[in-house]
């Protein structure tokens, strides 16, 4: 079992420990090198130590997470959010962190975001290209969180074999597939994301995204026409037609409407 050294980077003292105890006792693989209540002080533990791995708090007294991240060569760490962030950041931070727990932190939660976070840092170590997206997503969410922006216009898309950041409004539909979601792009092009469909309706802006279906969530943007002619339909620019479900056709309707006055 390949082991890595981490950090953990939190005001709390008291949280300080928790996650260290946590660690200790679901990650085996994950080798505490030290604590910091500060930027200044984790900066000294990186020079100490060979970490890869950092337990990040984001909102912290002085220096914050994300101006901490500015001042290191954050490409070359996995990074794991810690967060109590209120709504809007926290969908900001759903939408580009690629690994983050909230507080208080569940064991189980812990344990996947470490494994989803060495594996990707294993990744980023054999591709250059995703090691500058790695960047360019973290630098995505610090600019989400410190504009409070409402819902993310870039986001981070985990796949299995890594990720990339697509623009929301290019996004034309979202199809679930099983514990998977299918996110359709303009210009036909299809990216598989290890989110559920139901995450994406979480993080993306109810005025433009409608669910039209328990299994597609279709971008308004694209919506071209509608037809009920056995069934009910929606119609995209590309002329995709994707199914509306019975119970939500109403809503859809007045979704549109809602949609088109915004427009105007």
């Amino acid at each position: 079992m390949t082991s890595y050294n981490a950090i953990i980077i939190d005001d709390e003292v008291n949280v300080q420990q928790a996650l260290q105890l946590l660690v200790g006792r679901y990650c085996p693989e994950i080798n505490i090198c030290g604590t910091a209540g500060s930027g200044a002080a984790a900066r000294e533990l990186l020079k100490q130590f060979d970490v890869q791995l950092i337990f990040l708090d984001i909102s912290m007294p002085g220096e914050n997470g994300f101006e901490f991240l500015s001042k290191i060569q954050k490409e070359n760490y996995a990074i794991i959010f810690t967060t109590a962030y209120e709504e809007y950041a926290l969908r900001a931070i759903k939408a580009n962190a690629i690994d983050y727990l909230l507080k208080p932190i569940d064991p189980m939660e812990l344990k996947e975001a470490v494994g989803k976070a060495t594996s990707h840092l294993d990744l980023r170590r054999q591709n250059l290209k995703m090691q500058q997206t790695y960047g360019q997503s973290l630098e995505n969410l610090a600019e989400q969180t410190s504009e409070g922006i409402e819902y993310p216009k870039k986001i981070t898309v985990v796949e299995k074999f890594g990720f990339q950041i697509i623009e929301a409004e290019k996004i034309k539909y979202l199809e679930a597939d099983a514990n998977y979601c299918i996110i359709h792009i303009s210009g036909l092009e299809k990216i598989v994301s290890s989110k559920s469909l139901g995450e994406f309706e979480k993080i993306l802006d109810p005025n433009v995204f409608f669910r039209i279906h328990k299994s597609t969530i279709i971008n308004m943007i694209y919506l071209k026409g509608f037809s009920s002619f056995q069934g009910a339909y929606a119609i995209l620019d590309d002329n995709t037609k994707l199914a509306i479900s019975r119970r939500r056709a109403i809503e859809f309707k007045e979704a549109v409407g809602q949609f088109s006055k915004s427009l105007d």
